[in-house]
């Protein structure tokens, strides 16, 4: 028994190319895209975010040692106090 072709087609040729030359135009149409501010806000936090907590563990020590020296009535003084409040001033530009 013999199958004859159907229609005129070729058949598929492994490593034949199609009909395009490969090569792109340029200056034809060009992708683009746009984000949102929300997204750029989400971005940023989420970029935050992972910094946190891929940060060391050795700030909880840190804060533990700041806890305890806040909590020791001799450590609160007025020089202790002023250099505080200037830091704050100085961090929100005042």
């Amino acid at each position: 028994m013999t199958i004859d072709r159907i229609s005129p087609l070729e058949p598929f040729q492994p490593g034949k190319k199609s009909g395009r030359s490969g090569q792109v135009e340029k200056g034809k149409n060009t992708d683009s895209i746009s984000l949102s501010s929300e997204a750029v806000a989400k971005s940023e936090l989420y970029q935050a975010m992972e910094l946190v907590s891929s940060a060391d563990e050795v700030r909880a020590e840190r804060i533990a040692q700041l806890k305890a020296k806040i909590n020791d009535p001799s450590y609160l003084n007025d020089k202790v106090i002023q250099a505080t409040a200037e830091k704050i001033l100085e961090s929100l530009g005042l």
